[in-house]
C-alpha cells in the first residue's frame, strides 16, 4: 500500500475556486501511489495567518497520521519563506513529506531534501535580515515624526518597547506566534498591541 497523503488546496480570493487544484492533485496522487486521506480547501490570501484547513493538516502530521502533504506548487502552502520553512522542519521532525506538483519535495531524509532546506534557511535568514532592516528604518522615520518610544504613565513597558515593530511585521504579514518568536515576547504581548493600536486607531479616526 501506497504512502498517505493530504492534498491543500487554496486559492486567495472567494470568487476563485479549489476545483482544478484537486482534480490535478488527485490525478498526481493516483500516477505516484498516494492513497489519499483526506482533501484540505480553504479561501485566504498569500498573508492571510489564520489558515485553518492547513492547521489541520499539521495536526495529522503531529499525530502522525499522514507520510506526505501534496499540494500543486509551494506558494499554496508558505505564506513567506520563513513560514515555509517553519512548517517544513515541523514536518521533518514527524517524516512527513511536502511534495509540490511542479516537481520540487522536500523530503528531509534524503541528501535532496536536506541541501534544499539548507538553501532556505539561509534565504530565510536573509528575509528576516531585511524586515529588521524595514523595521529600524521606521522607527527612524517614526522618530523625526516626533514620535516617543519611552514609558509612559499607564503603558506597558515591554508593550511600549515593541509596538512600532510588531505592528510592522503584523502589517507585513506575518503571524502573532512569528512575530513573537522574533521579537523574544509572547504571542499574547504581540495580540495585546495589537488590540491596544487597532482600538486607538478607531477612536482616532
Amino acid at each position: 500500500m501506497g504512502q498517505s497523503a493530504a492534498l491543500y488546496c487554496r486559492v486567495s480570493t472567494a470568487d476563485q475556486t479549489c476545483a482544478r487544484q484537486e482534480r490535478d492533485l488527485r490525478v498526481f496522487a493516483k500516477k505516484a501511489g498516494y492513497k489519499i486521506v483526506g482533501v484540505y480547501k480553504e479561501t485566504a490570501s498569500g498573508a492571510k495567518n489564520d489558515r485553518i484547513e492547513r492547521k489541520k493538516i499539521l495536526d495529522l502530521v503531529q499525530a502522525r497520521k499522514i507520510d506526505v502533504v501534496l499540494v500543486t506548487e509551494l506558494t499554496r502552502w508558505g505564506r513567506s519563506m520563513i513560514d515555509l520553512f517553519q512548517t517544513l522542519q515541523d514536518l521533518q521532525a514527524a517524516n512527513v513529506s511536502l511534495v509540490a506538483q511542479t516537481g520540487l519535495q522536500f523530503d528531509m531524509r534524503t541528501a535532496q531534501g536536506k541541501l534544499i532546506a539548507s538553501l532556505m534557511s539561509a534565504l530565510s535568514e536573509f528575509e528576516h535580515d531585511l524586515l529588521r532592516e524595514r523595521v529600524r528604518s521606521g522607527i527612524a522615520a517614526a522618530q523625526k515624526r516626533g514620535v516617543v518610544f519611552g514609558r509612559r504613565l499607564g503603558q506597558r513597558v515591554k508593550a511600549d518597547r515593541h509596538a512600532l515593530s510588531v505592528m510592522q511585521l503584523v502589517e507585513a504579514g506575518q503571524s502573532y506566534r512569528e512575530v513573537g518568536h522574533r521579537l523574544g515576547i509572547s504571542k499574547n504581548t504581540v495580540l495585546a498591541i495589537v488590540k491596544r493600536n487597532r482600538t486607538a486607531h478607531m477612536r482616532a479616526a
